[in-house]
């Protein structure tokens, strides 16, 4: 495991400290779980906007298709 050095201001270490005290965990775990809690947070993220994405492409290429069958309901020689 590497090993890495972090500066933090007072208030936010005292935060900290206070937090992993009262889960009864090392300050460094609860570092180490929060950095995990925003990389889970930041890949939902990314997965959500591509599939908005994704859906916006869709919904194009639906309102043609819908155009398409509209066109072929209308049509008088069916």
């Amino acid at each position: 495991m590497s090993v890495i050095s972090l500066r933090l201001p007072e208030d936010l270490l005292s935060e900290v400290r206070s937090h992993s005290k009262r889960l009864a965990i090392s300050p460094t775990e609860y570092m180490r779980q929060a950095i995990i809690q925003m990389n889970q947070k930041l890949l939902v993220e990314r997965q959500k906007q591509k599939l908005q994405t994704a859906s916006l492409k869709v919904r194009q290429e639906s309102k043609v298709v819908n155009h398409e069958f509209s066109q072929i309901e209308k049509d008088p020689e069916d």
